[in-house]
This record gives C-alpha cells, sequence and structure tokens, in this order.
C-alpha cells in the first residue's frame, strides 16, 4: 500500500468487500459519480490479490488491495480496522462509501468519517446485533438501496433512523461501454450454438429459487404450440438447481426446445442472441440484467415483485410471480407483436435506461440526496 501526503483536493475512500462480478462494476459506478467534480476516488478492496484488470476497471485515482482471504473477516476483524485506519489518516479524506455490511462495519469502526452505506441485497439488517450495531453509529450513517424495494426493506429494519437517512440510488449502466462491447445478433448464436433463424427466450441468472426459472419452463411449455414454430428458451447461469430444472424440461416435454447454456463469461455481451428476455425472480433486489436487454435493445419482461420491477418501461412488461399462464400469455403476444410495436418497445427501453440507469443520471441524482448535500 502506499500513502500520499494530503492534499486539499477532497478525497472519497470506496470499500468494497471484493472484486468479483458484479461488485468490479459497481465499484466503477460509484467512482463514477465524483468524475469531474475535483474530487478523488481511492478504491481499497477488501479480499482478493492485486489484479490489474481490477485496478483498471474501478475507474479511481488509486485502487488498493488488502488480501484478505474469507477467513480473516470473520469475527471482529481487528487487523482490517487497522489497515483501514491507517489508509484513512493518509490523506484528505471526506467521506467513506462501503458496499455491503462488512465493509460497512469496518469503515465505521477504523475511521471518524461519515459513511455511506450500499446494499444491494435484502435482509442485511434482519439480524438484532446489527440493527443494534446501525443505532449505536447512526449519526455519521447514511444507507442507499439499489432499489426502493431494497430501500424499504432497509427502513423497516432500521425504523429508529429517519427516512432521509435512507434513499435509493439505482444500479446503472457505462450504456455506450456496453453497446460497444456488445456481440452481433449472429455471432452471440454462433458462439452459444443456437440456431440463426429461431425465436429465442433468453434468461440470465443463477439456478436459484429466488430466480424462479421453474415458472418461466412451465409458461414456456404452456406457450410453445402458440409461438413460431421451432421456438426456444435459453437460460444462461449454472447453479444448485440445474438437475431439478433439466428434469422438469423434461416432464413437461420441452427438453428439445430449452437450451441451458451455464456459466458464460461476460455474459452480457451475449444478450443479441435473444429476441426477448424474461426475468423470473422473485427476491431481485434490482436486476441488472434488465438494463443489459435496454442496452442490447432486447424487449423484456418482468415479474411485478422485488426491484426489478422499477426497471421496466411499462406496466405492459409486467407479469404476476410464480403465475406460468400469465407469463405464457404474455410469452404468445409479443411473439405476434408487428416489427413497429417492437421497435416501440425498444426505443420506449433506451429512453428509460438512459433518463433513469445511466451513470449521467446517477451522478445527477446522487449529488441531490441529503446525505451528499450535507457534506457539500
Amino acid at each position: 500500500m502506499s500513502a500520499e501526503p494530503a492534499s486539499e483536493a477532497p478525497w472519497v475512500l470506496q470499500f468494497c468487500h471484493g472484486y468479483e462480478a458484479p461488485f468490479l462494476d459497481c465499484a466503477r459506478q460509484y467512482a463514477t459519480l465524483f468524475a469531474g467534480t475535483g474530487w478523488k476516488v481511492c478504491t481499497v478492496y477488501l479480499t482478493g490479490k492485486p489484479d490489474e484488470e481490477a485496478r483498471a476497471g474501478s475507474a479511481s485515482d488509486e485502487v488498493l488491495f488488502l488480501g484478505y482471504d474469507s477467513l480473516a473477516v470473520r469475527g471482529l476483524k481487528l487487523a482490517c480496522i487497522r489497515d483501514l485506519k491507517r489508509i484513512a489518516g493518509s490523506r484528505n479524506y471526506q467521506l467513506c462509501l462501503a458496499h455491503r455490511f462488512k465493509p460497512t462495519y469496518i469503515a465505521l469502526w477504523g475511521t471518524n468519517l461519515p459513511v455511506i452505506a450500499v446494499h444491494h441485497a435484502f435482509g442485511d439488517y434482519q439480524r438484532f446485533t446489527r440493527r443494534f450495531w446501525a443505532r449505536y453509529f447512526r449519526s455519521r450513517l447514511s444507507l442507499l438501496g439499489v432499489s426502493n424495494a431494497v430501500r424499504d426493506d432497509l427502513r423497516a429494519s432500521l425504523p429508529f433512523m429517519s427516512h432521509e437517512r435512507i434513499q435509493t440510488l439505482y444500479n446503472r449502466l457505462d450504456v455506450e461501454a456496453t453497446q460497444q462491447n456488445l456481440l452481433s445478433r449472429a455471432e452471440a448464436r454462433s458462439r452459444l450454438g443456437l440456431p440463426e433463424d429461431a425465436w429465442i427466450i433468453g434468461n440470465v441468472g443463477r439456478l436459484h429459487p429466488d430466480k424462479d426459472q421453474a415458472t418461466l419452463l412451465r409458461a414456456f411449455a404452456l406457450a410453445r404450440s402458440r409461438l413460431p414454430q421451432g421456438s426456444l428458451l435459453a437460460i444462461m447461469g449454472k447453479g444448485r438447481l440445474e438437475a431439478e430444472l433439466k428434469a422438469l424440461a423434461q416432464t413437461l416435454a420441452i427438453a428439445d426446445s430449452v437450451r441451458f447454456l451455464g456459466q458464460v463469461a461476460e455474459g452480457r455481451r451475449y444478450f443479441c442472441a435473444f429476441d426477448l428476455f424474461a426475468l423470473s425472480s422473485d427476491r431481485e433486489p434490482f436486476g441488472m440484467v434488465l438494463l443489459e436487454a435496454m442496452a442490447a435493445e432486447i424487449p423484456m419482461l418482468c415479474t411485478n415483485c422485488g426491484g426489478g420491477m422499477e426497471a421496466v418501461a411499462s406496466e405492459d412488461d409486467l407479469f404476476p410471480f410464480a403465475d406460468p399462464a400469465a407469463l405464457a400469455e404474455k410469452l404468445v403476444a409479443r411473439a405476434a407483436e408487428s416489427a413497429e410495436e417492437c421497435a416501440r418497445r425498444i426505443q420506449q427501453g433506451l429512453d428509460r435506461l438512459h433518463t433513469e440507469f445511466s451513470d449521467a443520471a446517477a451522478q445527477k441524482t446522487f449529488w441531490q440526496l441529503p446525505c451528499m448535500r450535507a457534506i457539500k
């Protein structure tokens, strides 16, 4: 680790658990909030060895790697706290951004800075000890949920904190960079082993009960006879339900029309392979895959629960959770839409992506948040 003399420029200390996907992009998202503002950003990763790709992808003025493993960040984390305290004293830090609970805990014990904790999941404060700890530090702690759904979960768990201290800042994309990295439809299908001429419904996510791909399989089985001939369902991801979902496809007699693609590196590059994207999740904190579908100019469907529903451009893009019949009707309707209607939906999604979920939109919102107005 290097330390430079304190300067007059204000610095932000961004503290992340690790740089594994999707958290490297989360670090980038928050670092870019300070671009062009005169602030500098130092991003610190609690776990993980020094990595040049992570360094470059962090979009920060400096990147430090503490190099702890998962065992070392259990318990009281005293060594981690000492390390962060040393870093915090090396510059003119005015603010700490902490992603997830452990970095927030370490940041509040290891610094005297105001801490903005970014929460990417539900249930982070279900434990009594975490609620007690948040109460103790509430004068320096603000929280951001990545969706209104996560924000409301935080507010319900921490009723002693004012709502002003618990706000929403949506996840977002570098839209231009995402689009530049997309593979063409033909190349994406070729690499994934998908036929060029099929109408393909895509789904991307862990094979996990929260993602509810079982409902998607059942809906596809109900709709298949009314979809274009040769239509396929392509599911990208891996997880503990893989064998169960493949068995369900066999039971539903659709196994010949379902492609389990497994884990695909840089999966967002392949979205142009799909004609329609369907997210069937229950407990989706936000749903970055929906933004990636928008960037790829793919129409989408999403369940009407969790944070995912906040991303869609129209209520017509929603269907009831765990309702295969309702989803089947949506699939059939989308397959029958005219090219003009499909183009309208795509443009609606792109407009929403730029106005609500781009880096520029997030930066404007961020500096108007109560926690940042107080610091300014």
